[in-house]
């Protein structure tokens, strides 16, 4: 029989995959057809914005190329860049570094460290609120992600306490985003030591997605999980699409420590795949050290300009009656709560036809059930970010 005309069945794995923050773009599309003036706060892109890529890490990437670095790079990286991450990783406090690796983004690292170690019916432990990448890859391994909540009365804290109530013999990492997001909440010390007590007690391999970890507000300080134990299983990811502003170049890595007997088959897994897809983007590698090691002007400045927009943001939502917001300390997102009755992904999606404002809904990102927000990014400048944020309180009033 001709199978001529039939269509072409998608495979199982991918029915059940969302990516909240890009697939609301569609309808915006749609809207912005009918000639609505919009307002994009969906994606954590700075460059569309009036943030620039500094000068010398842009020079190192174009030095690359005139010098035809333009072939495949060793599977796990460029050994001057791989080399400039285990500096500054063990000039943070990690040791016992045992594998060290570039990817086309941590988006890829990410899949790579979850594909190399958890089969189906297993579970991985993610934020909620948090990154919708997680759960994402883990439905597409046929993983069971299991939410762990943040706390919105303690500043979005990670809660320990669920965590270790959502650990069974099943599970096999947990995952931690600090700075958070789509929260702004930057995890303070002891709770972070909490966790890494946890997985240690517990033989689970942690996922410090420290992505946001130099864009911090009112004096924050990070501290990197993995400096807390040198024989935790700890994953740092880290890159230079937030800190350093270069998110369309791909390139992320990711930092493997602990006991070299407990994570060696791990690792070598690892390898196996990166050695599948051969290599990372090759010449942006060449940008790593001297974004690490060289001139980081551009993060306070970034950050200034973040805080104010912080707070212009607070002071306008701040005074409508029905949305209250924990003011983020870190990255460039806020998670305000909308009243419980509410529908949120209805709520954003009429919110966009009426006032061409985009924001994600937050049941895009994960949040306690009962409860109700949406993600507002927070990169747009002032005069752009206070008129959408005008308009989010004029609809919300008269709701």
């Amino acid at each position: 029989m001709s199978s001529k005309g039939k269509g072409i069945r998608a495979a199982a794995r991918v029915r059940d995959i969302r990516y909240a923050v890009r697939d609301v773009v569609q309808l915006a599309k749609e809207i912005e057809a009918t000639g609505r003036e919009m307002f994009y706060l969906n994606i954590g892109d700075p460059n569309i914005f009036d943030f620039e890529t500094p000068a010398h890490i842009r020079a190192a990437a174009e030095d690359a190329m005139e010098r035809n670095r333009n072939g495949y790079a060793d599977s796990d990286g460029v050994p001057e860049a791989l080399d400039a991450i285990r500096a500054e990783a063990e000039g943070k406090g990690i040791r016992a570094i045992r594998h060290v690796w570039i990817g086309n983004g941590v988006s890829e690292v990410v899949d790579m460290a979850l594909t190399a170690l958890a089969d189906p019916g297993e579970n991985v432990l993610i934020p909620s609120p948090g990154y919708p990448l997680y759960s994402a890859l883990l439905t597409k391994l046929g993983v069971e992600a299991r939410e762990y909540f943040l706390d919105e009365e303690d500043g979005w804290q990670p809660d320990p306490e669920d965590i270790a109530a959502r650990i069974d013999e099943k599970t096999r990492a947990v995952v931690v985003i600090n700075p958070n997001n789509p929260t702004g909440s930057v995890a303070s010390r002891e709770t972070l030591q909490r966790i890494v007590d946890l997985a240690e007690e517990h033989g689970l391999v942690v996922f410090a997605d420290e992505i946001y970890d130099r864009l911090l507000m009112d004096g924050e300080r990070h501290v990197p999980l993995a400096s807390l134990s040198e024989t935790a299983s700890v994953l740092t990811l880290g890159g230079l699409s937030k800190n350093h502003v270069a998110p369309g170049w791909r390139i992320g890595w990711g930092i493997m420590s602990g006991v070299q007997e407990v994570v060696a088959e791990y690792v070598s897994g690892i390898q196996q795949l990166g050695r599948t897809r051969l290599s990372a983007n090759h010449p942006e590698q060449y940008a790593i050290k001297p974004a690490l090691q060289g001139d980081q002007g551009h993060i306070a400045e970034m950050m200034a300009r973040l805080t104010e927009r912080r707070d212009l943001m607070l002071e306008i939502l701040g005074g409508v009656e029905g949305i209250s917001c924990v003011p983020p300390r870190g990255a460039f997102y806020a998670f305000p709560r909308l009243p419980d009755d509410v529908d949120d992904a209805e709520w954003a999606r009429n919110l966009m036809k009426e006032t061409g404002v985009v924001v994600v809904p937050g049941s895009g990102f994960g949040q306690r059930p009962g409860t109700r927000h949406f993600r507002i990014v927070l990169l747009p400048p002032l005069e752009i970010l206070g008129e959408a944020c005008r308009r989010i309180a004029a609809f919300t009033m008269s709701g």
